[in-house]
């Protein structure tokens, strides 16, 4: 696919927010359709200079892997490392194929795994569903989550004991943490450093904060110091991790739709929809995404 350079030598960085149909709200990622003259610290640069949570870059696909010109090499970077998987970006990147080629399935190799991608037409919106790796959950150690809620400024009376700490994994780690309160969610003001710190030694990606507001509704927010971001404002990754943290753990019974709501308290609303499947352990994330002008 041929782009156009914004510089001598310089690759095109399409902005878009996925998760939102308002360039004002959702997460905003960095998306470059020909990456192939880029190597890691060439894009690790971008990224930095791009500033977003994550910018994503498109090579050429492993042989075999999908349709000619709808399969793709995925790889994603925050301003300070790669990552291994990132939700917002694989639906902003989707979306802005589509926008090229048509709606259909993109399939991505990510270092994650293949990650398919639909998007479809819906009310002159183009919306797009990923459908995450097979995901796992396990236990959180007790000292693990003393040491996260301290970084946090949170103790363990803040949080819902209906919904325990776990790590959650469909891409990517997430330690999740469920706030008793959805004030307690709203008052973040957490260590950079120390979290930083933790979450490295845990190989975490985020650390998922939720409130439950309903049976399939919840709120949440995601700190990601690791990647030098205070906040993701939409975290597609770890809603797909959360999906599968609400299955282990019987919260809700497949095939079932959760809402998750985040961004809000960062004045960037975004909507997900995770979606559960009864013959598929795989989770779905679905959302929106637009060119930021």
């Amino acid at each position: 696919m041929t782009i156009t350079d914004d510089g001598p030598g310089a690759p095109e960085v399409l902005r878009y927010t996925a998760f939102s149909d308002d360039p004002e709200g959702g997460n905003p990622a960095g998306v470059v359709l020909d990456a192939a003259g880029l190597d890691d610290t060439a894009r690790l640069a971008v990224a930095a200079d791009v500033g977003y949570s994550e910018t994503a870059f498109l090579t050429a696909p492993p042989e075999g892997l999908g349709e000619p010109g709808r399969a793709f090499t995925l790889r994603y970077f925050s301003p300070l490392a790669e990552v291994s998987f990132c939700g917002h970006a694989t639906v902003a990147t989707a979306v802005a194929l589509a926008e090229r080629t048509g709606p259909g399935v993109f399939t991505f190799a990510t270092p994650a795994g293949t990650v398919p991608v639909e998007v479809r037409a819906d009310g002159g919106a183009l919306r797009a569903t990923l459908t995450s790796v097979e995901p796992r959950v396990s236990e959180a150690a007790g000292p693990d989550v003393t040491e996260a809620l301290a970084a946090l400024g949170w103790s363990a009376a803040d949080l819902d004991p209906a919904l325990p700490p776990r790590i959650a994994y469909a891409g990517a780690r997430h330690l999740v943490l469920a706030a008793g309160t959805r004030e307690r969610l709203a008052d973040l003001d957490y260590d950079f450093d120390r979290l930083a710190d933790f979450m490295r030694g845990l190989d975490l990606t985020t650390v998922q904060l939720v409130w439950r507001e309903s049976e399939t509704v919840f709120h949440v927010r995601d700190p990601f110091p690791v990647g030098g971001v205070v906040e993701d404002p939409a975290t597609g990754a770890a809603a797909a991790a959360f999906g599968a943290y609400a299955r282990e753990l019987g919260l809700v019974t497949a095939p079932v739709t959760l809402t998750l709501h985040q961004g809000h308290d960062l004045g960037r609303p975004a909507l997900l929809e995770v979606g559960l499947r009864a013959d598929d352990p795989r989770v779905t994330v679905t959302g929106t995404a637009v060119r930021i002008p």
